[in-house]
């Protein structure tokens, strides 16, 4: 018996490739499946399930073109009711594959059909248990994603939640193996911890959802903080349960070399986004006018699916050389099939060609801190109130990059200059990209964020001003 786990860090997400006897499982796949089926071929043995622990909200997964390259079904768990051909699997229904077997335990409370799977090695001793999102690694599920769907409240979802993993998960031993869908930095949940696997019993002893003295303490506990989910949620779950266009036709048309002519027609006649994934550093030098930067070495997908929102929206991109594979593959993880093509030769073609571009007026801290006088310059820190309450610039106000759309139209209405700064550059430039590409141009932003502020000499504080903490 074989256990990998294929660990996607732009999504924070682990999907499984186990094997025994020369039987193969995969749980939980990403939507590029050609990995899998090479790893298939050079192992020499047969996918015999693909297993899905639910109907995913942060990426669309490779389950359908899988099952259709390799002729292995598809396994939901009970209540599930996609729209394509699979297995519903029964509660404590158990799967054979070469020695081992994995049963089923559903655990409805993220979403209905959520469902754990407990391998059991060649003895029937219980070994590892692929959790999904119902238990995380120092943190559950959020169970506030399927409540139109489910036709219950958040707290009616926790409830069954809680029921589920007192149930089923802790009865389980101490030495089982936990190995969840996500770590930290998914937004799928709040507390969850770096690391991508743990003993249950660790997890027992300290992860906060398990130590709740009731139902009513654990419900209150696990809703506490939590952030709305991103728009682009529901759409993956559609995607997901529904059906979507192969990646193989996806990854052809974001891979079409635009022309400089091709591309300004194309973003002029299609209404289409300009998605500029360079550094923030490059990207503020000059870009196509009202392009949206979101760069390619950060949470790139999970930002596109925030900042975009909707996936069917065109996107045209401009790229780094070479990057151009790596771009389209991690937009189709999160659903954005609707991709026409890219700028062929990059950003330079443009500029080359003589065509308008615009820029980013970005500074150093140190400049900042020459010119800011606290208590009378605007300051726009653009992190999330967590952090913005550890420490942030005296009198700054707090506009989280999350909410953008919500506090944009304030600062359009305002005339007076300001500074704008997350913590180390990357989310200050696509608030700044969209700021310019809505007509905002009076700011200056931060080269190096709070973490190069901090080093200087700007008064700062680590506690929460309350006239100043802008929530949105």
């Amino acid at each position: 018996m074989n256990i990998e786990q294929i660990y996607t860090g732009c999504l924070a997400q682990g999907a499984y490739y186990i094997q025994s006897n020369g039987e193969a499982v995969i749980i939980d796949p990403l939507r590029e499946v050609q990995p899998y089926m090479d790893r298939l071929a050079k192992d020499g043995v047969k996918l015999k399930y693909i297993f899905e622990t639910h109907f995913h909200a942060d990426f669309v997964s490779g389950h359908l073109d899988l099952s259709k390259k390799t002729g292995a079904p598809i396994v939901y768990g009970p209540t599930a009711n996609p729209e394509f051909e699979c297995i519903v699997a029964e509660d404590q229904q158990v799967f054979t594959v070469g020695d081992i077997t994995i049963e089923v335990l559903h655990t409805p409370g993220h979403t209905m059909e959520s469902t754990c799977y407990l391998l059991k090695d060649a003895a029937g001793n219980p070994h590892s248990l692929f959790s999904g999102d119902t238990l995380f690694l120092g943190d559950v599920g959020r169970p506030d994603l399927a409540q139109k769907a489910a036709d219950m409240t958040q707290e009616q979802l926790a409830g069954l939640l809680f029921d589920s993993l007192i149930n089923k998960i802790m009865p389980l031993p101490n030495d089982v193996m936990v190995y969840p869908a996500h770590g930290a930095g998914s937004a799928c949940g709040k507390n969850m911890m770096k690391e991508t696997m743990d003993s249950l019993g660790h997890q027992k002893e300290m992860n906060y959802a398990l130590n709740q003295p009731s139902k009513e303490a654990f419900i209150e506990a696990v809703l506490d903080g939590l952030l709305p989910p991103p728009a682009y949620f529901p759409m993956n779950v559609a995607m997901n349960k529904k059906g979507y266009e192969s990646v193989d036709v996806v990854m052809s048309n974001g891979m079409r070399p635009l022309n400089v002519a091709a591309f300004e027609a194309a973003a002029e006649n299609m209404d289409a986004v300009v998605l500029d994934t360079r550094g923030a550093g490059d990207f503020a030098q000059g870009f196509v006018p009202r392009s949206i930067n979101i760069g390619i070495d950060g949470q790139f997908a999970p930002w596109v699916g925030s900042v975009i929102g909707d996936v069917k929206t065109p996107i045209l991109l401009v790229t780094d050389a070479g990057r151009e594979e790596e771009t389209v593959t991690r937009l189709t993880r999160v659903g954005f099939d609707n991709l026409l093509g890219h700028l062929s030769g990059g950003f330079e073609s443009w500029k080359n060609a003589e065509k308008e571009f615009d820029t980013v007026h970005r500074i150093t801290a140190e400049q900042f801190a020459a010119e800011v006088k606290v208590g009378e310059s605007q300051v726009v820190d653009v992190r999330k109130e967590s952090e913005y309450r550890a420490e942030h610039v005296d009198e700054a106000y707090n506009k989280p990059l999350d909410f953008i759309n919500d506090w944009f139209a304030e600062m359009a209405a305002k005339d007076d200059a300001f500074y704008m700064h997350c913590a180390g550059g990357y989310r200050s430039m696509i608030a700044a990209s969209i700021l310019k590409a809505r007509g905002i141009h009076n700011f200056k932003e931060v080269e190096g964020g709070f973490g190069a502020i901090a080093k200087t000499v700007v008064p700062k504080t680590d506690f929460v001003c309350q006239s100043k903490l802008q929530k949105a």
